[in-house]
Order: structure tokens, then C-alpha cells, then sequence
């Protein structure tokens, strides 16, 4: 195997560089480095070389030394690695001025790069409140936001509703919606977060690509595409009618979200308006006014005037003032006032009045404190 006497066979391979064991013949008078240049191609320049070294048994070699000084016997393993460049971390290695200047790159904390398409996607794929999968029943408020109901309904309940969601105060605030299911998606997968409904006229995803409106009459959910090429004024589904104004962007921007505010404080203010209307209607057809005294005068009731003042006379007479509502009732069809029923109208002659009044009422039992040895019999009354 050995060519000649002073000559040496020698086993050299570099993992680092996947080059395989290789077995050479080499003086023992040559240098590391020429040793570097026999083994790798001469294509590769100096640079290069200079980045490697030889390691035996764990221990790096220096290549300005020869095979005979660096110990290296017949059948030796010599592995090739590269150099590793770089300083103890003071600051010298990266030329800085000084170790704080080095310390400081690392002091402040980077904000974790967040995925805009990851955020898109579970905007329109999970509840607003509960951040989870959408799961019907669903529902949407009057500015575009989806929720499941579920727990927005316990979060009303439960008085746990955010501000940003202070708008919505009851049912009346929530649209039920149908979402159409994408066939090939399983619906009842609850893990997964990729969309899994569909526009049931365009069958473009609800994923956010695509612009989508909830209809506030049926409350089917079309995509913006299918209401521009089918052009009607009745749902494309249900065939039920519906105007612009009934029609909610879903996650809309800013500005349209702005625009839907609005419109709901435009319908809270005319319905404000029509219940005030309607009140008043009510009071003018039943012909029944109330006076700055406090009286009510109308003939609908079939109250008289004069009868109605001396009711209120006999009540301040008696110590009590009665309200106009309560004479009101008490009036028959014939527009007379009946009298109230007192047990001291029927009390017997030589009977006093108090007295027997007190077998209907107790108007002395607050000056009686009942005590825990005479709780059973009251004093006066045995």
C-alpha cells in the first residue's frame, strides 16, 4: 500500500463540506496547507482555503505545520472543517465603540410581524366577541360586524358586552343571517379556522377577497359580485323584496362603516320620533287632556266636571288628596263618581268609629314593636 519508504497513507474527509473519505499517499515533510490544496480542487481560491482547517482527534492544526510535526501517524483520520469567524461578544467583533452601543441593538423588543392575510381571514371566518369559528346560528349588527349568538346573547345577559359593541343593546340590534355552506368544507369541523361559506349565487369564498352585504329583510348574505351582474330588487334566494337601505356591508372599511353608523342613528332618531307621535295621537283620540293642576278632563271617560271637583273636594276633606288617574277609574258609565267603600260608613251607632275601624286594618300597628316574649299578643288587643 505504501509506494515508498518515507511516504505515508492517510485517511481525510470533510462532513461539513459533504465531501467523503478520501485516502491519500503524502510525505510527512508536507505542509498542512499544501495538504489542503491536494485534496480540494485548484479551482477553489485562497480566500477559501484560508477558512479551513485540519482537526485531529478534536485538536485544530495549524497549517503551517508539517504531517511529521503535528504527530500524524500511518492510517490517520484528518477532518477538514471550516473556520468560524467572530468575537467574544465585548463589542470588538462588530466594531462598535463600546459593549453598550452592542447591547442596545438587542434592548428593544421588535413587534412580532403580524400576517395580513392571517388577520384578514379571521376577521371574516370568526365571531367579533368569542373569536371563534362561526357556527350558525349567526347573527350581524347594524354596522357589519358577525357574530355567532350565542355568546353574544350571554354577554348581554350577562352585562359583559365591550364598549365597542355598546350599540347594541337587545335583540333588536341583532339581524339573524343564513350563511350558505361551501359543499366540499365539513361544517362541523369547529377546529378549523379556513372559511367555510360561500356566496350562493357567485360561489366566491367569504374569506375577505370579495365584497359581501347582509340583507336586513331575509337576512341572506350575497356577495357584491352576484348583486352587480344580477341586477334586481328582490333577493336573488328567497325572491323577497329589499332597498339599498337594507343592505349591511359585512366588515366594511372605515369609510362605510362611518356611513352605517350614521344610518342607525337615523333610524333610532325617526323611530324616537314616531313613538312620541303616537303618543300624542293617543291622547288627542281619546279626546283627554291632563291640566297644569293635575286633573283630567275629558268627556270620553264620562267624568263631569263637577263631579270630579267635588271628589277631589270630599278627598282633601278626608286628609287625603286623590290623583285624577284613580277618580277616573272609579267613574261608572253614567258619569258618576262611586264613592269608595270605607268600614267606618257602616259602623254600628253606639260604636266609635276608630275603634271599629281597626277590626279591618291595623292603623296601630306601628306604634306597637313587638318584642321576642310577646310576639303573639299585642298590647290593647287581649
Amino acid at each position: 500500500m505504501v509506494s515508498e519508504i518515507n511516504h505515508l497513507q492517510i485517511f481525510v474527509q470533510s462532513p461539513e463540506l459533504r465531501i467523503p473519505s478520501r485516502a491519500l499517499i503524502v510525505n510527512p515533510n508536507l505542509t498542512l496547507q499544501h495538504l489542503k490544496r491536494k485534496f480540494l480542487p485548484t479551482t477553489i481560491p485562497s480566500q477559501t482555503l484560508d477558512s479551513l482547517y485540519f482537526s485531529f482527534h478534536g485538536k485544530p492544526l495549524q497549517d503551517t505545520s508539517t504531517i511529521s510535526n503535528s504527530q500524524i501517524g500511518p492510517f490517520s483520520n484528518l477532518i477538514l472543517r471550516i473556520r468560524v469567524s467572530g468575537g467574544g461578544g465585548d463589542g470588538g467583533a462588530t466594531g462598535a465603540e463600546s459593549r453598550d452601543c452592542y447591547l442596545n441593538m438587542y434592548a428593544v423588543k421588535k413587534p412580532d410581524k403580524v400576517d395580513p392575510n392571517e388577520t384578514r381571514l379571521s376577521r371574516w371566518t370568526t365571531c367579533s366577541l368569542s373569536f371563534e369559528p362561526l357556527k350558525p346560528p349567526c347573527v350581524i349588527d347594524r354596522i357589519g360586524n358577525l357574530f355567532n349568538k350565542e355568546p353574544l346573547v350571554e354577554a348581554l345577559l350577562g352585562k359583559k358586552l365591550p364598549k365597542e359593541f355598546g350599540h347594541i343593546k337587545g335583540l333588536k340590534d341583532m339581524i339573524p343571517i343564513h350563511l350558505s355552506p361551501i359543499p366540499t368544507k365539513n361544517s362541523d369541523d369547529e377546529i378549523s379556522f379556513d372559511t367555510k361559506f360561500q356566496c350562493p349565487i357567485a360561489g366566491v369564498e367569504l374569506n375577505g377577497k370579495y365584497k359581501f352585504f347582509a340583507l336586513k329583510t331575509c337576512g341572506h348574505v350575497l356577495s357584491a359580485k352576484a348583486l352587480k351582474e344580477v341586477k334586481s330588487s328582490t333577493c336573488l334566494v328567497c325572491h323577497q323584496g329589499y332597498s339599498e337601505l337594507d343592505k349591511i356591508v359585512i366588515n366594511g372599511t372605515v369609510e362605510e362603516v362611518a356611513e352605517l353608523k350614521e344610518r342607525m342613528e337615523m333610524e333610532k332618531a325617526k323611530l324616537r320620533e314616531k313613538k312620541e307621535k303616537k303618543k300624542v295621537k293617543n291622547g288627542l283620540d281619546n279626546n283627554v287632556c291632563l291640566e297644569p293642576s293635575g286633573r283630567l278632563s275629558g268627556m270620553k271617560h264620562g267624568i263631569n266636571e263637577k263631579d270630579l271637583e267635588n271628589c277631589l273636594v270630599q278627598s282633601e276633606v278626608n286628609g287625603k288628596i286623590g290623583k285624577a288617574g284613580s277618580v277616573a277609574k272609579e267613574a261608572n258609565n253614567n258619569g258618576l263618581v262611586k264613592k269608595r267603600f270605607k268600614a267606618t260608613d257602616i259602623a254600628p251607632p253606639n260604636a266609635t268609629k276608630e275603634v271599629y275601624a281597626s277590626i279591618f286594618t291595623s292603623s296601630r300597628k306601628s306604634e306597637f314593636k313587638e318584642t321576642y316574649s310577646c310576639r303573639s299578643l299585642p298590647l290593647g288587643r287581649n
